[in-house]
Protein backbone atom coordinates (compact mmCIF):
# COMPACT_ATOMS: atom_id res chain seq x y z
CA UNK A 1 0.00 0.00 0.00
CA UNK A 2 1.93 3.44 -1.21
CA UNK A 3 2.33 6.09 1.74
CA UNK A 4 -0.30 8.79 2.18
CA UNK A 5 2.53 10.86 1.16
CA UNK A 6 3.46 9.10 -2.31
CA UNK A 7 2.64 12.01 -4.88
CA UNK A 8 0.55 9.46 -7.50
CA UNK A 9 -1.80 9.02 -4.31
CA UNK A 10 -2.26 12.68 -4.73
CA UNK A 11 -3.07 12.42 -8.63
CA UNK A 12 -5.36 9.65 -7.86
CA UNK A 13 -7.23 11.24 -4.88
CA UNK A 14 -7.76 14.45 -7.12
CA UNK A 15 -8.36 13.65 -10.79
CA UNK A 16 -10.21 10.17 -10.18
CA UNK A 17 -13.53 12.18 -9.99
CA UNK A 18 -12.86 14.08 -13.32
CA UNK A 19 -11.90 10.71 -14.96
CA UNK A 20 -14.75 8.70 -14.20
CA UNK A 21 -16.89 11.72 -15.09
CA UNK A 22 -14.93 11.70 -18.60
CA UNK A 23 -15.18 7.77 -18.96
CA UNK A 24 -19.06 7.68 -17.88
CA UNK A 25 -19.99 10.26 -21.21
CA UNK A 26 -18.58 7.46 -22.88
CA UNK A 27 -18.91 4.65 -22.09
CA UNK A 28 -21.53 1.92 -20.26
CA UNK A 29 -22.13 3.27 -15.98
CA UNK A 30 -21.43 0.10 -15.34
CA UNK A 31 -18.03 -0.07 -17.17
CA UNK A 32 -16.78 2.87 -15.36
CA UNK A 33 -15.05 1.65 -12.39
CA UNK A 34 -13.35 -1.33 -14.11
CA UNK A 35 -12.32 1.29 -16.91
CA UNK A 36 -11.17 4.27 -14.37
CA UNK A 37 -8.72 1.32 -12.72
CA UNK A 38 -7.14 0.51 -15.69
CA UNK A 39 -6.31 4.53 -16.65
CA UNK A 40 -4.88 4.25 -13.61
CA UNK A 41 -3.22 1.22 -13.16
CA UNK A 42 -1.48 2.48 -16.80
CA UNK A 43 -0.65 5.86 -15.12
CA UNK A 44 0.58 3.54 -12.33
CA UNK A 45 3.48 2.11 -14.39
CA UNK A 46 4.10 4.87 -16.63
CA UNK A 47 3.94 7.92 -13.82
CA UNK A 48 7.54 8.43 -14.69
CA UNK A 49 6.33 9.86 -18.19
CA UNK A 50 4.68 12.26 -16.64
CA UNK A 51 5.66 16.19 -16.46
CA UNK A 52 4.32 17.63 -12.92
CA UNK A 53 1.36 19.83 -13.61
CA UNK A 54 0.24 17.97 -16.72
CA UNK A 55 -1.28 14.86 -14.71
CA UNK A 56 -5.24 15.33 -15.76
CA UNK A 57 -4.61 15.98 -19.87
CA UNK A 58 -2.16 13.03 -19.65
CA UNK A 59 -4.90 11.40 -17.52
CA UNK A 60 -7.42 11.95 -20.15
CA UNK A 61 -5.05 10.62 -23.38
CA UNK A 62 -4.73 7.33 -21.56
CA UNK A 63 -8.78 7.23 -20.82
CA UNK A 64 -9.29 8.06 -24.56
CA UNK A 65 -7.20 4.88 -25.56
CA UNK A 66 -8.35 2.95 -22.62
CA UNK A 67 -11.93 3.80 -24.29
CA UNK A 68 -10.89 3.15 -27.55
CA UNK A 69 -9.45 -0.24 -26.63
CA UNK A 70 -12.61 -1.21 -24.60
CA UNK A 71 -14.87 -0.30 -27.83
CA UNK A 72 -12.63 -2.46 -29.63
CA UNK A 73 -13.13 -5.17 -27.16
CA UNK A 74 -16.95 -4.91 -27.04
CA UNK A 75 -17.11 -4.70 -31.10
CA UNK A 76 -15.32 -8.11 -31.69
CA UNK A 77 -17.90 -9.38 -29.58
CA UNK A 78 -20.93 -8.14 -29.70
CA UNK A 79 -23.82 -9.74 -30.66
CA UNK A 80 -27.56 -8.96 -32.57
CA UNK A 81 -29.05 -9.08 -29.25
CA UNK A 82 -26.70 -6.53 -27.48
CA UNK A 83 -27.12 -4.13 -30.61
CA UNK A 84 -30.52 -4.03 -29.88
CA UNK A 85 -30.18 -3.38 -26.82
CA UNK A 86 -30.42 0.67 -25.20
CA UNK A 87 -27.63 1.85 -23.82
CA UNK A 88 -27.58 2.77 -19.95
CA UNK A 89 -25.02 5.30 -19.87
CA UNK A 90 -24.66 9.52 -18.92
CA UNK A 91 -24.87 11.21 -22.52
CA UNK A 92 -21.79 11.44 -24.60
CA UNK A 93 -20.67 14.43 -26.31
CA UNK A 94 -22.35 14.03 -28.91
CA UNK A 95 -25.86 13.40 -27.21
CA UNK A 96 -25.00 16.35 -25.24
CA UNK A 97 -25.42 18.46 -28.78
CA UNK A 98 -28.26 16.35 -29.68
CA UNK A 99 -31.12 18.79 -27.64
CA UNK A 100 -30.94 21.53 -30.25
CA UNK A 101 -31.44 20.06 -33.25
CA UNK A 102 -29.29 22.70 -35.67
CA UNK A 103 -26.58 21.78 -33.38
CA UNK A 104 -26.78 17.89 -33.34
CA UNK A 105 -27.03 18.11 -37.50
CA UNK A 106 -24.33 20.46 -37.64
CA UNK A 107 -21.76 18.79 -34.63
CA UNK A 108 -22.47 15.64 -37.12
CA UNK A 109 -21.04 17.31 -40.05
CA UNK A 110 -18.04 17.63 -38.24
CA UNK A 111 -15.42 15.33 -38.60
CA UNK A 112 -14.14 13.14 -35.96
CA UNK A 113 -11.13 14.87 -34.99
CA UNK A 114 -13.34 18.04 -34.74
CA UNK A 115 -15.73 16.67 -32.41
CA UNK A 116 -13.20 15.10 -30.33
CA UNK A 117 -11.13 18.69 -29.69
CA UNK A 118 -14.51 20.49 -29.73
CA UNK A 119 -15.36 17.49 -26.39
CA UNK A 120 -12.22 17.99 -24.85
CA UNK A 121 -12.04 21.99 -25.42
CA UNK A 122 -15.46 23.04 -24.97
CA UNK A 123 -17.19 20.15 -22.79
CA UNK A 124 -14.13 18.94 -21.02
CA UNK A 125 -13.34 22.68 -20.53
CA UNK A 126 -9.42 22.21 -21.11
CA UNK A 127 -7.17 24.93 -21.88
CA UNK A 128 -4.84 24.32 -25.30
CA UNK A 129 -2.63 23.47 -23.30
CA UNK A 130 -3.90 20.68 -22.13
CA UNK A 131 -5.90 19.53 -25.06
CA UNK A 132 -2.48 19.44 -26.85
CA UNK A 133 -1.52 16.94 -24.25
CA UNK A 134 -4.36 15.06 -24.30
CA UNK A 135 -4.16 14.82 -28.00
CA UNK A 136 -0.72 14.00 -28.26
CA UNK A 137 0.33 17.66 -30.23
CA UNK A 138 1.67 20.86 -29.70
CA UNK A 139 -0.63 23.82 -27.83
CA UNK A 140 -0.33 25.99 -30.45
CA UNK A 141 -1.78 23.01 -32.71
CA UNK A 142 -4.27 22.17 -30.27
CA UNK A 143 -5.11 25.89 -30.01
CA UNK A 144 -5.07 26.02 -34.06
CA UNK A 145 -6.83 23.19 -34.26
CA UNK A 146 -9.90 24.18 -31.61
CA UNK A 147 -10.15 27.46 -33.25
CA UNK A 148 -10.49 25.80 -36.81
CA UNK A 149 -12.91 23.26 -35.37
CA UNK A 150 -15.33 26.10 -33.90
CA UNK A 151 -15.39 28.30 -37.24
CA UNK A 152 -16.40 24.74 -38.83
CA UNK A 153 -19.18 24.19 -36.70
CA UNK A 154 -20.66 27.85 -36.50
CA UNK A 155 -19.96 27.77 -40.31
CA UNK A 156 -22.39 24.34 -40.56
CA UNK A 157 -24.79 26.07 -37.96
CA UNK A 158 -24.80 29.21 -40.20
CA UNK A 159 -25.55 27.19 -42.75
CA UNK A 160 -28.71 25.68 -41.04
CA UNK A 161 -29.80 28.94 -39.76
CA UNK A 162 -30.12 30.15 -43.84
CA UNK A 163 -31.73 26.90 -44.77
CA UNK A 164 -34.62 27.22 -42.10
Amino acid sequence: MPAESDPFVAVYSEYLRPISAYLARRVDRDQVEDLAADVFAIAWRKRDSVTPGEELPWLYRIASFTVANHRRRLASRTSLLARLTTQDSAPSAEDIVVADAALADAWRQLSARDREILALGVVEGLGAQDVGIALGISANAASIRLHRARARLAAALAEKSDTA
